[in-house]
């Protein structure tokens, strides 16, 4: 039989101890942002102001000693003719007036027009892409950011 230890005979375990070591490596990664712009076909409708003018020329045939001034009655601008006539004298004759009137009409203004919109697409590639699996990861489509 073997004998118990005794308390004088120390037995002795040896202890094992593991270390941890960190270091940080730099990796590069390409990002790619290109810009897409979509264009959406919108209809306008809004109201557009016409104007025109009406012509009316009044025969006058009155005798003047001057050339009449252009002049504004109401919303009527009147701008006078004269010519000279060969008489025993000359004279100036009123031959007419043209009358001009403005005439204001509203219509609706029909109109297909195309706006365009852009929105950024971000790729991401590099080295740990594949294995990568966070959000931002780059998968088999582009992840789409959005444009506001």
């Amino acid at each position: 039989m073997t004998e118990p230890p005794s308390q004088a005979t120390q037995i002795v375990m040896p202890l094992h101890q593991e270390d941890l070591t960190v270091s940080r490596q730099r990796t590069e990664r390409l990002v790619r942002v290109r810009v897409e712009t979509t264009e959406t076909i919108q209809p306008v409708d809004e109201p557009v102001l016409h104007e025109a003018v009406e012509i009316d020329r009044i025969p006058i045939g009155r005798p003047v000693d001057a050339v009449p001034p252009v002049r504004t009655e109401g919303e009527i601008t009147i701008v006078p003719v004269v010519q000279e006539e060969l008489v025993i004298q000359r004279r100036l004759v009123l031959k007419e007036e043209i009358h001009l009137r403005r005439v204001q009409r509203t219509e609706r203004h029909r109109e297909t027009v195309t706006l365009r919109q852009q929105r950024a697409v971000i790729e991401r590639a590099g080295p740990e892409a594949d294995g990568d699996r966070s959000p931002h990861a780059a998968t088999g489509t582009p992840k789409e950011e959005n444009p506001h």
